[in-house]
């Protein structure tokens, strides 16, 4: 089954680390230099991953999602456990024995995905959301990074362990990054939902990397633009447009998605009542 085109949504801001942020690379090897040093893009400039982004965005959903549904694997997954996944490879294995055709397997599909998944993806279905890496904004980046000290803890003696000090590289606050997301064919509950999360970055309540209980990767994203194109399928002219305006690079093919995001946020709503609904006369 091909996708069509309905929508699109494209996001562009700024990330800038409030306190340190460390995401690292791993252990180095080198002789000389840190024994942690963080991602870095190949002029040697910070790096901040989309996925490690994408996956603390997820992870903070899911929580505000299982306090509202619950933790049935069906409406809120957990991608880090199969045995939680909504749909499990051999629950997978009879779905694809038992629907032949693409259709109706895509239907089944969807209708056991949980919510989280219906925009992030899943082993089973493609993401609908795609952050790309965030590269640090040159003119703001002075090649600067700082080095701190770390120690392993004897956890009989409660004091440093032999031979377990170590230092680690972080990226100094302040560093602004460039962010640019892309959703594509959603639909209103699941952009209000994105629209939760995001604001979740852009009220510093989201960290990122490691060290965070040392107060470390607190992060605060401010979104400059949010693009929105709705293609009305019973009008093809519109999508010709749009494909048109593109080309010539005219801003005019976009709606102002601030428009709608009020409108997206109470669809949510409004899907989640329905899925709390469900779940209560199941119960009872």
């Amino acid at each position: 089954m091909f996708d069509t085109f309905k929508n699109r949504l494209e996001i562009t801001g700024t990330l800038t680390t409030v306190t340190a942020l460390r995401i690292s690379a791993g252990r180095s090897t080198e002789p000389i230099g840190s024994d942690l040093p963080v991602i870095k893009d190949a002029l040697g400039r910070p790096l901040i991953p989309g996925s490690s982004f994408k996956g603390a965005l997820r992870s903070r959903l899911e929580s505000f999602l299982r306090g509202i549904l619950g933790s049935d694997r069906h409406l809120v997954a957990n991608p880090a456990n199969e045995n939680e996944w909504s749909i499990k490879a051999d629950e997978m294995k009879k779905l694809k024995e038992n629907f032949q055709d693409d259709l109706a397997l895509t239907t089944k599909i969807l209708e056991q995905t949980d919510l989280i998944s219906h925009l992030f993806g899943s082993p089973w279905l493609a993401s609908k959301f795609q952050v790309r890496d965030l590269t640090v904004i040159p003119d703001a980046w002075f090649g600067q990074y700082q080095e701190r000290d770390g120690v392993a803890i004897d956890r009989d003696t409660e004091t440093a362990a032999d031979g377990k000090l170590y230092d680690f590289q972080v990226v100094p606050a302040a560093t602004p990054f460039e962010f640019k997301a892309i959703v594509e064919n959603a639909k209103a509950w699941e952009l209000g939902l994105l629209m939760i999360g995001l604001h979740q970055f852009e009220s510093e309540q989201i960290p990122l990397g490691g060290g965070r209980s040392r107060g470390l990767g607190v992060v605060s994203l401010k979104i400059d633009k949010m693009k929105w194109f709705d293609y009305p399928e019973d009008q093809p002219h519109l999508l010709l447009e749009y494909l048109k305006k593109l080309v010539m690079e005219d801003e005019s093919a976009y709606e102002d998605a601030e428009y709608f995001k009020d409108d997206w946020i109470q669809k949510l709503i409004e899907h989640l009542t329905e899925k709390m609904n469900q779940t209560t006369a199941v119960e009872r």
